[in-house]
């Protein structure tokens, strides 16, 4: 019975310590990224700052990416590793700025800027989730772009702020209708050339037929002439 008992207790004691590894192991074992989005939908207005705002967390280093899509195409804004490197396209080098929790703020939006905001967090080890925040650009009037209530003295609107935030509303505004002629004036050329394609088809048939008709005309008549002379 001893040499049992002496078994049991080594069985014990391996059992023992095979579950403490498996939960050494576990737990160095990467567990993935989670990603928080807490508020996926972004109202703003012309010329202002918004944060998209979200909270990833992961066991390893991760990289984190934004792009935008909308109805202009997709742009890569920023992607950067935690404590290592941070890449900014050029045409967001001096609006965007961003943070360890994997947010970024957008300075002086437009309407350009709205669409979608897609986020991917991607550890080291492969592990990868993705957020989305959309974001609603909205014009504002005058008084509304200055924040300013109507009865104030029109004496502050020399403030180099106001005419900052104005000078970027009105640039925003011609940028927007010269877009919007740009892309009318293309399709009326585009409709334009079609039509003088279909005109000179038609003007070629009608030639060719023309053409074909005179000369059976002629046939016609020659035949009629030598017809007459053989009788």
């Amino acid at each position: 019975m001893r040499p049992l008992r002496g078994c049991r207790r080594r069985g014990a004691i391996v059992g023992t310590v095979t579950l403490c590894l498996a939960a050494g192991w576990a737990l160095q074992t990467p567990g993935g990224v989670s990603l928080i989005v807490p508020q996926p939908n972004i109202n703003a207005t012309v010329a202002q700052n918004i944060l998209l705002s979200v909270e990833y967390s992961c066991r390893g280093t991760a990289t984190v990416e934004w792009k935008h899509v909308s109805s202009w195409g997709t742009a890569r804004i920023v992607e950067w590793k935690s404590g290592d490197y941070i890449n900014i396209s050029a045409a967001y080098k001096d609006r965007v700025t961003t943070f360890e929790n994997g947010s970024i703020q957008l300075l002086n939006v437009g309407m350009r800027d709205a669409g979608y905001y897609f986020i991917t967090v991607t550890e080291e080890y492969g592990t990868n989730t993705y957020g989305t925040i959309i974001l609603n650009v909205y014009g504002m009037n005058l008084m509304g772009v200055l924040n300013l209530p109507p009865c104030l003295n029109t004496n502050l609107l020399t403030s180099s702020s106001v005419i900052s935030r104005i000078s970027a509303l009105f640039a925003e505004i011609i940028y927007e209708d010269l877009h919007f002629v740009a892309v009318l004036f293309a399709f009326l050329a585009a409709v334009s050339a079609i039509l003088i394609c279909f005109m000179w088809l038609c003007n070629k048939s009608l030639y060719l037929f023309q053409k074909k008709t005179h000369k059976l005309t002629a046939s016609t008549t020659e035949e009629i002439e030598l017809e007459t002379i053989e009788c």
